[in-house]
């Protein structure tokens, strides 16, 4: 991706920093050929709706004062209210959050999903954080988002660092501030206040699904196969367990503490209760910690990127040894990373599907909290399932009938709708 490009996109973006929405843009012009007459709308994409600045102030536990920058980015807004997650993370800037934003477009688009693009954070490391500090940050960024987020408007959920408390706060303070309970304004709420079944684990459970369905159009069973999962979080975590109790064994894990790799297999179960007690995977098995790199180069049939955005290079593609990446976090694989794999005939299963059963559930969510009326666990899983694997289908056929990837053949699809909405709706004023 060029820093022309990146001009291009939006003046003001440091040209020495395009990543990662760079790569975004770069997705967008890919797919902009496929996309006939419509294409004349594709700059509605690399220009977001709305974008806000805002300073959150706090008195920390010890008396001082500090500021943090907060975001939100609303990406597009044509075929429903925002949707997206807010992140607590040291290395949040609005170039991230932009990217993360139309990635939640093209999600939300691609899943067919009645919800346009969103994403927010903050700029700070939770972990450094008491609990009484972090909730005062949460209420402070959330006031003074005031009244750009609503359940019509533009609906929060967690991320990385944030959790269901975290939207229990945003919650409480968006419906202290508005006179009324508004449960509907933020997703991944814990159960008793309107939180949806099934909602903790949805994201993973996506992966899963879609990892299920790449393997049976490859001849790549999940049962007996071999899994690196990049991320010991919700995601990377649940996932690692799903996979293990299908039969699967788990060679490789890593987190920001340690890279484990034992061709025998990691007990997932025992490596999470590790976890819950230090924090990290570091000192679980001491005799299977290696170099970090070692994590690209273990042979596996399934790799999970779990982690954060960027993290899968051209130099780690070039030396892959796995059959189908399934992209559990957002933006994972850069786009020349991604051309790399696609020559090398490694089947990518991309983050707009791959980890869209969060969304997907928070969707569920919002609608069981507009009727108060709330589905099993079940059901949701069920009707969970049954949207990822009608996505995968619709976007494996275009794949299939247009010769291209299926990140491409996503943004086809995703495209079509926002931008189908955007010329059907117009330009007012």
């Amino acid at each position: 991706m060029s820093n022309n490009r990146t001009r291009e996109g939006l003046s003001y973006l440091d040209p020495a920093s395009p990543e990662p929405w760079a790569s975004f843009l770069e997705q967008i012009d890919c797919v902009t050929p496929h996309l006939g007459s419509l294409s004349r709308w594709t700059e509605t994409l690399k220009r977001p709706k709305r974008m806000i600045i805002v300073d959150v102030p706090i008195i920390r536990d010890d008396g001082t004062i500090v500021h943090y920058e907060g975001y939100r980015v609303q990406h597009t807004l044509s075929r429903g209210p925002g949707k997206g997650g807010v992140r607590f993370h040291p290395s949040v800037t609005l170039n991230e959050v932009m990217a993360l934003a139309g990635w939640m477009t093209i999600k939300n688009a691609a899943l067919n999903l009645p919800f346009g693009g969103a994403k927010g954070g903050i700029r700070l490391d939770p972990r450094q954080h008491s609990e009484g500090e972090l909730q005062r940050i949460t209420r402070r960024y959330t006031s003074e988002l005031g009244g750009f987020i609503g359940p019509a408007r533009d609906i929060p959920a967690p991320d990385v660092g944030t959790n269901e408390q975290t939207m229990a706060w945003m919650m409480d303070t968006y419906s202290m501030n508005n006179g009324s309970t508004a449960t509907g304004v933020v997703t991944g709420k814990p159960v008793a206040l309107g939180g949806s079944l099934g909602r903790h684990e949805a994201t993973a459970r996506g992966v899963f699904i879609a990892a299920q369905q790449a393997g049976r159009r490859r001849g790549v069973p999940v049962e007996r196969a071999r899994v690196a999962v990049q991320g010991f979080g919700n995601v990377g975590g649940t996932a690692a367990r799903l996979f293990e109790g299908s039969g699967a064994r788990i060679v490789a894990l890593q987190d920001h503490s340690a890279t484990l790799v034992d061709e025998a297999g990691i007990n997932v179960m025992a490596a999470s209760q590790h976890v819950a007690r230090t924090g990290q995977l570091s000192g679980f098995l001491p005799h299977a910690e290696a170099p970090t790199e070692n994590f690209w180069l273990v042979p596996t049939e399934f790799l999970v990127p779990a982690a954060l955005e960027g993290q899968l290079l051209p130099e780690r593609a070039k030396r892959l040894k796995t059959k189908i990446v399934v992209e559990g976090a957002n933006g994972p694989t850069t786009p020349a990373a991604d051309d790399v794999l696609n020559e090398r005939g490694i089947l990518v299963v991309p983050d707009v599907l791959a980890n869209a059963g969060g969304v997907t559930v928070s969707y569920f969510e919002w609608v069981q909290d507009f009727s108060s009326f709330f589905w099993t666990e079940d059901e949701i899983n069920a009707r969970l399932e049954s949207i990822m694997v009608g996505a995968f289908d619709s976007i494996w056929s275009v794949a299939d009938e247009r010769k291209v990837s299926l990140r491409t053949a996503a943004f086809i699809i995703a495209c079509q709708r926002v931008l189908s909405a955007r010329e059907q709706r117009g330009l007012y004023p």
